[in-house]
């Protein structure tokens, strides 16, 4: 792998290399975001990219240079679906055969989309459970087979090619960003955006965003070089990486101004805001950015903010998932594990003597077993306001009934989510 540090210049020569095979996506402006910030943001629609995703820019970029030797013996990529997809579509355009390697995380619809991408130029290999696996297999069967292997984001061919994501954004924008925000994985667009920016807009600031679930650059920052995180949480399987970039993180360590982290619950809500007020659809690490800009950046320079949507690749399947941590995080939804006595009317005294108007049960799971005088049920209550939640819990507390409150960080709530 090539480990020299790219410049602005190189994402130039990646956009002339590009010219019309990608979309020039829409830079839109969010009134909802605008007036939660009360300044300017700007949406970069990478979501109606091709391939729904940024990710075809850096692919594209690096396979169009292969010589013809590389190009015959075939290439190997790793991805958690939008680098594959993107893959997939150079592979196609350029006649190059490629073998995707696809943690098992990836949602079908990436898979099909892959597929149909791709065509006969494209074969997908699932299999591991996070993109690291995934990446590893990938590596090693490009060792044996003399393939070339097609980084997502640690080579500079594709953090060029993702640079070119910030370049035209700002050659859309009326007026210049004051700050642009960019969702973070391995950290390809970040170092795309980073050195493109300091090169060509020294004073523009920077922020990236990852889940909290995998904050891989965040570790590696504090660590103070790549760090393999023990776990992380793959909801935001777009950006759900345990180790970051080498060269990602060299660049980030010196041009980026801060990388912060949100939770999937805050992610969930955007997604949702994202669908019913600008009718995106953004997937989980799509939303990052956005995200970060309407609750947790609170302090950035006067001026526009641009926020790259990176991804649209979401699952409808997804959504009932997507309601339910956004329900749980904004404390909207509660659940608890109620003792009731197996006797006529117990139920009802917990409709009538513990809940009240605008408090509704969207679960109850309740078996009774014969040869007992109490049976637990496990009880979903969703409330209107979360402020109500006291009043509740109190009403709860005065019943006859034993009630436990699960919280979110309960090992017993992974059942639920």
């Amino acid at each position: 792998m090539n480990t020299a540090l790219p410049t602005g210049v190189d994402v130039v020569v990646a956009a002339q290399t590009l010219g019309q095979t990608v979309r020039r996506t829409p830079l839109d402006l969010s009134l909802r975001l605008s007036g939660i910030r009360r300044q300017s943001v700007l949406l970069k629609r990478e979501d109606i990219q091709v391939g729904r995703s940024y990710k075809v820019r850096g692919a594209y970029n690096f396979i169009s240079g292969l010589p013809a030797n590389e190009r015959e013996a075939g290439i190997v990529c790793a991805s958690a679906g939008n680098h594959a997809q993107g893959v997939a579509f150079a592979c196609r355009q350029l006649k190059i055969h490629g073998k995707v390697f696809l943690p098992s995380t990836t949602p079908r619809q990436k898979r099909a989309r892959i597929a149909d991408i791709g065509g006969r130029w494209i074969e997908q290999i699932v299999g591991g459970a996070a993109f690291d696996e995934a990446s590893s297999a990938a590596m090693e069967y490009a060792s044996a087979h003399g393939a070339t292997y097609v980084h997502p984001f640690d080579d500079p061919r594709t953090i060029s090619g993702q640079g070119t994501v910030v370049k035209e954004l700002f050659e859309q924008a009326s007026e210049k960003p004051a700050t642009v925000v960019v969702p973070v994985g391995g950290g390809g667009l970040l170092a795309g955006t980073a050195i493109w920016l300091r090169e060509f807009h020294p004073e523009v600031r920077i922020v990236g965003v990852e889940p909290s679930g995998a904050a891989s650059m965040q570790a590696a920052l504090a660590a103070g070089e790549p760090v393999t995180l023990p776990e992380i949480d793959a909801f935001a399987d777009g950006t759900a990486v345990a180790r970051a970039g080498e060269v990602t993180f060299r660049i980030a360590s010196e041009l980026v101004d801060d990388v912060v982290s949100v939770p999937e619950g805050a992610l969930c809500t955007e997604m949702l805001e994202l669908y019913q007020v600008e009718g995106i659809i953004a997937e989980p690490a799509g939303a990052l950015a956005s995200t970060a800009v309407a609750r947790f950046l609170p302090d950035l320079p006067d001026g526009p903010i641009a926020c790259v949507v990176s991804g649209g690749n979401n699952d409808v399947s997804r959504y009932d998932d997507i309601v339910e941590r956004s329900s749980v995080y904004e404390g909207l939804r509660h659940y608890f594990l109620v003792t009731f006595p197996q006797e006529p009317g117990a139920l009802r005294h917990f409709l009538d003597g513990v809940l009240t108007d605008g408090e509704d049960i969207v679960l109850f799971e309740y078996t009774k077993k014969n040869n007992r005088e109490t049976g637990p049920a496990l009880v979903g209550i969703e409330i209107q306001d979360r402020t109500r939640i006291g009043d509740l819990l109190t009403r709860m507390e005065a019943s006859p009934l034993h009630i436990e409150k699960l919280e979110p960080d309960s090992p017993v709530f992974s059942f639920l989510l």
